[in-house]
């Protein structure tokens, strides 16, 4: 795949399978034969697609922890003329993974990118969810600790469109019981080792999954699909109601009153879902 030294060359994002490695086009295959370079999140993982196809490419890494450095030797082997495809540990690259940033540098320096469609974990989830796919929401992994994931999951339940997110095996427990606790028990589809011989598709109110995995220890990896708020959650809202909920809010805090049950003393006496009101709340504060 040669190219005139005076042009760059191409950044080629590669979808590579989520589990099955027979859930790759024949046009990956090729473009990851004739590029200079691959540069991976995981090489382990990826010599291993590699070897199983004989393909014989040299390999780099490129992940979380490297990723100002390694992108930058990428950058210059880009505008020197040479091919890169980026691939990520699975599916596909710059969906919550470090490949966002090498994108945004390259189309920052003008360099050609070419998307090479394949597996993704959050449509394969959102298709078998048998939720609505209309319109949704994806909104990566939850914040570790702290009001950052306080606020993530109270956004997440007053979202009205279906939702679908990662978490690890060993976060999943608190993350089911934090979810519950924003959300109530709402109906949410948990996709295990998608396209793997393990593969999991479970559906049920969040309290059902959370007592299925209290007895069964979280293993693999783990796609969630939360059905949006109701409507009938918010046919009554208007303008006007919810800054009467507002007010009370800051009523009470002046008062003492801890934020949390400030809330939810409001959203009881204004007939307000307390999504909502969190919500309006944050608007306010931004």
């Amino acid at each position: 795949m040669s190219q005139a030294a005076t042009r760059p060359g191409t950044l080629y994002l590669c979808a590579t399978p989520i589990g099955n490695l027979e859930d790759i086009t024949l046009r990956v295959l090729r473009i990851l034969q004739e590029v200079h370079l691959i540069a991976a999140e995981d090489t382990r993982r990826t010599k291993k697609l590699l070897n199983h196809y004989n393909i014989t490419t040299p390999l780099v890494s490129y992940h979380e922890h490297n990723r100002k450095a390694r992108g930058e030797e990428l950058l210059g082997r880009l505008q020197g003329g040479e091919d890169i495809a980026l691939v990520s540990d699975a599916g596909m690259p710059g969906i919550a993974d470090p490949g966002t940033e090498l994108v945004q540098r390259a189309v920052a320096a003008g360099i050609p990118l070419v998307a090479l469609p394949g597996p993704t974990a959050l449509i394969s989830a959102l298709v078998v969810s048998g939720l609505p796919t209309d319109s949704f929401v994806f909104v990566g992994f939850p914040p570790r600790k702290g009001r950052e994931r306080e606020e993530f999951f109270n956004t997440l339940a007053a979202e009205g469109r279906t939702a679908v997110f990662y978490e690890a095996p060993h976060r999943l427990l608190e993350t089911l019981t934090d979810l519950r606790k924003a959300a109530g028990d709402r109906w949410l589809v948990v996709a295990r080792e998608l396209t793997k011989q393990h593969e999991e598709i479970r559906r049920g109110p969040i309290g059902q999954h959370l007592e299925h995995f209290r007895k069964h220890p979280p293993r693999g990896e783990f796609c969630l699909v939360l059905s949006g708020a109701p409507a009938g959650e918010e046919e009554n809202l208007t303008p006007g109601r919810l800054q009467e909920g507002v007010e009370l809010v800051q009523e009470l805090v002046a008062l003492g009153v801890a934020k949390k049950e400030a809330i939810r003393v409001a959203a009881r006496e204004r007939k307000l879902p307390k999504n909502a009101l969190y919500t309006a709340l944050l608007a306010i504060k931004k």
